[in-house]
């Protein structure tokens, strides 16, 4: 009698992990336009103007951030559950509310989403892994486009 009790607790248990590994993905809000999941923002930033998502852990050891007056420089690391449609996605959406300036996405395998402003420019790459997903968050300065009065220096 034990074989079929046994294998009544082992599908038992399969089938409770297989709801546990799936429901966490399927709890998720869909945005209505795109059906992809969409992704909120943490209250946690290393930079407050740079949104991540909620859930997304930052890897100090693999991060560096620099501000000295209005230069900042920095590449900051998280990693975390989302796909890279989802991240695209949201940082489409949260960066303009930061008033960055989307200029394109690069796709091949990795997601690199560049974004703009006055002085400052900000590239997002997004990297996904086995198990999640690595977003590195490239900022600086941008350099000053040259007056068109002024001839190249050769």
């Amino acid at each position: 009698m034990k074989g079929p009790k046994n294998f009544l607790v082992l599908s038992v248990t399969c089938c409770l992990l297989g709801i546990v590994l799936l429901g966490c993905t399927s709890f998720s809000k869909k945005d209505m336009a795109t059906g992809v999941a969409t992704l909120e923002p943490s209250v946690m930033l290393k930079f407050a103007d740079i949104p991540v998502p909620k859930g997304f852990k930052f890897l100090p050891q693999d991060s560096y951030a620099f501000q000295s007056g209005n230069v900042r420089v920095g590449v900051l690391v998280y990693v975390g559950r989302a796909t890279a449609e989802q991240l695209v996605v949201f940082y489409q959406e949260q960066m303009p509310i930061y008033n960055w300036n989307f200029i394109n996405v690069i796709e091949y395998g990795k997601r690199l989403i560049n974004f703009d402003r006055d002085n400052e420019s900000c590239v997002i790459s997004v990297e996904p892994k086995m198990l999640n997903t690595r977003v590195i968050i490239s900022l600086g300065p941008k350099q000053p486009s040259p007056n068109k009065s002024e001839k190249p220096v050769k």
